[in-house]
């Protein structure tokens, strides 16, 4: 398809208008797909990935606690939850029926805190990149894991050093 944008003597201003539509939008969709679809620049290219719920701890020190009971958000395996604590936010997956993943809430590609959880992986609202439970990091943009912290459980409490 040749597009013309200079008008030739035998060219009307119609077919000149026509042409530069045309070719004005060529680049226009070029630029949005290359950009993730167009949305705003701090969307997700995947999508939106449901909330995590939030869950509260308490601080001692380096210690940080959470109290797990039955109808707690990280009562069943495979639920995950959001910690925000004095010492910084985290996320936290319930990876079977006696432990528990704890990772850096802040998504290693631009600082964004991880907030959504879409199959079994924590996704981030900004340009949705994607972790496993481990903190592996497993869709860009980000190329560095989540940081992790080994958990302990015992007598419905799950805690970590910070």
């Amino acid at each position: 398809m040749k597009i013309l944008l200079d008008p030739t003597p035998t060219q009307t201003r119609r077919e000149f208008c026509a042409s530069a539509c045309r070719g004005a939008s060529l680049l226009a969709t070029g630029l949005l797909t290359a950009c993730g679809g167009g949305g705003s620049p701090t969307s997700p290219s995947g999508g939106g990935a449901p909330q995590l719920s939030s869950v509260s701890g308490t601080v001692s020190g380096r210690t940080v606690s959470v109290s797990i009971d039955g109808s707690a958000a990280l009562a069943s395996v495979g639920s995950a939850a959001i910690l925000q604590t004095s010492l910084g936010t985290f996320l936290v997956a319930r990876t079977s029926q006696e432990s528990f993943s704890v990772l850096t809430a802040i998504c290693t590609h631009q600082g964004c805190t991880v907030t959504g959880f879409s199959g079994s992986q924590f996704v981030c609202p900004c340009h949705g990149s994607q972790y496993t439970t481990s903190g592996a990091v497993a869709n860009g943009p980000a190329t560095r894991p989540l940081q992790s912290f080994p958990t302990q459980f015992s007598g419905g409490t799950m805690t970590f050093q910070a």
